[in-house]
């Protein structure tokens, strides 16, 4: 894998979204009611762009993103974009903790009615517009394959689905299209969100799963082998990295550490990197870092998304020190542990968002030169 770009993910990174300005939210639900043009949202869109993208290059940011402000959430795009599914969100089965301890119920994914195929491209477009306002490295933004299956196989319309593994396939192929156009428009540099797998690692979601009838252990390997069929045609020159999320709510949908997953993760998953949520000892500890082969790169998220405390230079040193026990610290990059916006809001205000980006830039450059 060494042909792949050597310098991505950089040394000090993000995920990818940052908190949406109340304008263009208040553009999208005008647009939504029919209230305003599609070319006077797109405008708003492009504005608040200019200005989030400044904000990355202020900072000194490794790779620059649209902030997501083209998508309503970081996963809805995909199912807006390709015809097969249902306009409906289901029940899911895993809810968020909060810190306080309810529980909360996020909008399931819908149900798949007919075959999956992309209508439209998913980010590709956008990508292209965020490449013409910067001359700093880009990044695209993707949701995994899996991400339409968290609810599981009662998704399926089993006339048009009999079996998972069809649908994967043509979720994989959707996948090589859109990157096969990513990859004209000059994007080297991909992010692909995993959250099943992630999930996955707490042995109560294990049981969810096994209660619905499916493999947990089985379902890892599907999800695996669907990233690996999505990016199987990608040249030489792009990057892709997975982030593996639990989801970015309070305490999120999952507890316990990378260890359920981590031999199959790092070794077969064929990415050259890993960004590993490590904000909360929710995540575990380091230990299973030790399975990441030698030509892959491991970002740490260590800053919080969701808390509003500015961390230490010195805390993120001393962990990243802990973590280079395990794994050489040329195999380590720093970044947020989520991105700042999953949604359109954030609880963070851009001001501390953007103390949060600077402390991970000056923590890389002390480390990383």
């Amino acid at each position: 894998m060494s042909d792949h770009n050597s310098s991505t993910p950089f040394r000090a990174e993000h995920v990818g979204s940052f908190p949406r300005p109340d304008r263009l939210l208040k553009a999208r639900q005008d647009y939504s009611v029919g209230k305003i043009l599609k070319e006077d949202l797109k405008r708003t869109e492009a504005e608040c762009i200019r200005e989030i993208v400044l904000l990355q290059e202020r900072v000194g940011i490794g790779a620059i993103t649209d902030g997501e402000y083209p998508k309503a959430g970081w996963r809805d795009f995909l199912f807006e974009k390709c015809d097969g599914f249902d306009s409906k969100p289901t029940v899911p089965d895993f809810k968020f903790r909060l810190y306080d301890g309810t529980q909360w119920d996020y909008p399931g994914e819908p149900r798949v009615i007919g075959k999956v195929h992309r209508r439209e491209p998913l980010s590709a477009d956008d990508f292209s517009f965020l490449k013409g306002l910067t001359g700093r490295p880009t990044k695209a933004n993707l949701p995994t394959p899996s991400i339409a299956h968290l609810s599981g196989d009662r998704l399926f319309d089993r006339s048009v689905y009999p079996d998972r593994m069809i649908f994967f396939a043509d979720l994989a192929r959707v996948m090589r299209e859109e990157i096969a156009d990513l990859v004209q428009r000059g994007c080297t540099y991909l992010q692909m969100d995993e959250v099943p797998i992630a999930v996955l690692c707490d042995p109560q979601n294990r049981e969810i799963v096994r209660k619905r009838g499916e493999d947990p252990q089985e379902l890892i390997d599907n999800y695996i082998d669907a990233i690996n069929e999505s990016i199987k045609e990608r040249p030489a020159s792009m990057t892709v990295c997975v982030h593996l999320c639990r989801g970015n709510r309070g305490h999120g949908m999952a507890d316990g550490g990378y260890e359920p997953v981590a031999e199959r993760l790092f070794n077969k998953l064929n990415v050259d990197g890993f960004f590993l949520e490590y904000d909360t000892p929710r995540a575990g500890d380091f230990t299973p870092l030790r399975s990441v082969p030698k030509d892959r790169k491991v970002v740490l998220g260590l800053v919080s998304t969701k808390l509003p405390d500015l961390e230490t230079a010195e805390g993120l040193k001393k962990r990243i020190d802990e973590a280079a026990q395990l794994i050489p610290i040329e195999q380590l990059c720093l970044s947020p542990q989520c991105g700042f916006a999953s949604s359109a809001r954030s609880g963070l205000s851009m001001e501390l968002v953007e103390r949060k980006l600077a402390r991970i830039v000056e923590v890389a450059d002390q480390i990383w030169g």
